[in-house]
């Protein structure tokens, strides 16, 4: 008789339609006892809750881990493969938590149509960040290191305003990519429409 304990891992990515930074994501495994009621949808939730989520995802996790992908990686497989290729570090960077205790496989969930290639089962589904809690966590994670990491490049390049859109394209943003031309995190790829 097998005592092998199999435990679900989410998948999810922050970060696609931006005109600069990089494409994050996460990988997560919550433990049983986790609080699931302060999950949900992360695109949803206000910055302050998922701030108080993330803090609770951290500590109360079974393991977790954040992947990137730059803007010259995007450029170069496009954006698709790169979040493809966050989720993998993702997992990667979740994985020696995991590897210290024997007797466990893990499957796997990502968010979309597609999944990352992992050694691990992995399942795609769409809306997963609404439907599965390890998602939804990782959905959080994902959005929060990338925002924090946009508001520390705001302080690099003040001029373009990453603090406020995150590399979004609004309306200040293209105005500022027009005044000051591209910025080192710039996605050359994209386009910037009027």
């Amino acid at each position: 008789m097998s005592c092998e304990r199999i435990l679900l891992c989410g998948l999810d990515e922050a970060g696609r339609g931006p005109l600069a930074g990089p494409v994050s994501a996460a990988a997560v495994i919550l433990k049983e006892n986790f609080p699931f009621g302060i999950l949900g949808d992360s695109k949803k939730l206000s910055p302050a809750s998922r701030e108080e989520a993330r803090i609770v995802i951290c500590r109360g996790s079974f393991a977790w881990g954040i992947g990137w992908a730059g803007p010259g990686e995007i450029d170069e497989i496009n954006i698709h493969n790169a979040s493809l290729l966050a989720m993998k570090r993702a997992f990667q960077a979740m994985i020696p938590a995991v590897g210290e205790i024997g007797g466990i496989r893990i499957r796997a969930i990502a968010d979309g149509l597609f999944s990352p290639d992992l050694p691990v089962p992995c399942e795609p589904l769409v809306k997963a960040d609404s439907k599965i809690h390890e998602v939804m966590a990782a959905s959080i994670l994902a959005k929060t290191a990338r925002d924090r990491l946009m508001e520390y490049y705001g302080i690099f390049y003040p001029q373009y305003g990453y603090e406020q859109h995150k590399g979004y394209p609004t309306k200040a943003h293209r105005e500022a990519i027009k005044r000051w031309g591209p910025s080192p995190i710039q996605r050359m790829s994209f386009r910037v429409k009027a």
